[in-house]
């Protein structure tokens, strides 16, 4: 929890005299807190997610008012209020591969950013930040968010209800179990599969009354994307995990969150 006007120090730009407080997930290195995500006290949320081998970041010219991908998040959140606010600052800026520290290499990142009424990714690319409409309201990590939105027209016949038979209708065709109007959804942990099966979930979940029936109908969508120690092995033969998940209530300022234990 980082409160009003806690001291960011900023690379090449000075640091705001005021800015909003913030809650999230970070870990904290010289009394400075590295946001992995955010929601500020005006209810704008902000999240950085792997984006490997895609993000590009220029070198540390010195030119004023250019962040590094650590600075983004206090700089976006504690200076914005809004989706727009945040647009319209996120159109001006430039993103360089500056590190925290030399043994904090930056993170290859994109960014979601959403408050209440939608929602926009931020990708660093070779022509500069790219911001795009995010409908879907989910994000991943690899690939490009263009992709994202287009491998979705593939699942669009997809339905959490029963199919009809459509294949040959005069065969005597049945379903033999429940979900079967949505076999094709892919099951495994790869970022463009979680993309879909999140949205999925997502757009098709009941809408729970009541802040605990919410919160638990949010993590088991989370749930439903979440990795498994054992399912996936990193290159370097590492177990791959979600590490923790949360939700955050953006209108009353609660952050919910569980580990992996």
């Amino acid at each position: 929890i980082t409160p009003r006007d806690y001291p960011f120090p900023f690379h090449n730009r000075p640091a705001p005299e005021h800015h909003f407080a913030m809650v999230g997930m970070a870990s904290v290195a010289a009394g400075v807190p590295l946001y992995a995500e955010a929601m500020n006290e005006k209810g704008l949320y902000l999240a950085g997610l792997n984006f490997p081998g895609n993000a590009v970041y220029f070198p540390d010219g010195g030119t004023p008012g250019c962040v590094a991908p650590y600075e983004l998040i206090p700089l976006v959140l504690g200076t914005c209020a809004t989706l727009d606010e945040a647009r319209a600052l996120l159109k001006e800026l430039r993103i360089i591969g500056t590190p925290f520290a030399p043994q904090l290499p930056p993170a290859p990142l994109h960014w979601h950013i959403a408050d209440a009424t939608g929602s926009i990714t931020a990708e660093p690319m070779e022509d500069g930040l790219r911001l795009w409409e995010n409908p879907a309201g989910v994000l991943t990590n690899n690939p490009p968010f263009p992709f994202h939105m287009m491998h979705l027209n593939a699942f669009q016949s997809l339905s959490p209800r029963q199919p009809e038979n459509t294949f040959a209708p005069s065969l005597p065709l049945a379903s033999y179990g429940q979900g079967m109007g949505a076999l094709g959804l892919p099951g495994d942990a790869s970022p463009a599969s979680r993309f879909v099966r999140a949205a999925f979930c997502k757009w098709n979940s009941e809408l729970p009354i009541g802040e605990e029936a919410s919160v638990t109908q949010f993590f088991h969508i989370l749930d439903n994307v979440a990795m498994v120690a054992g399912s996936v092995r990193t290159p370097e033969n590492k177990l791959d995990r979600t590490t923790y998940s949360c939700c955050i209530n953006a209108t009353r300022g609660i952050y919910y969150y569980k580990t992996y234990n």
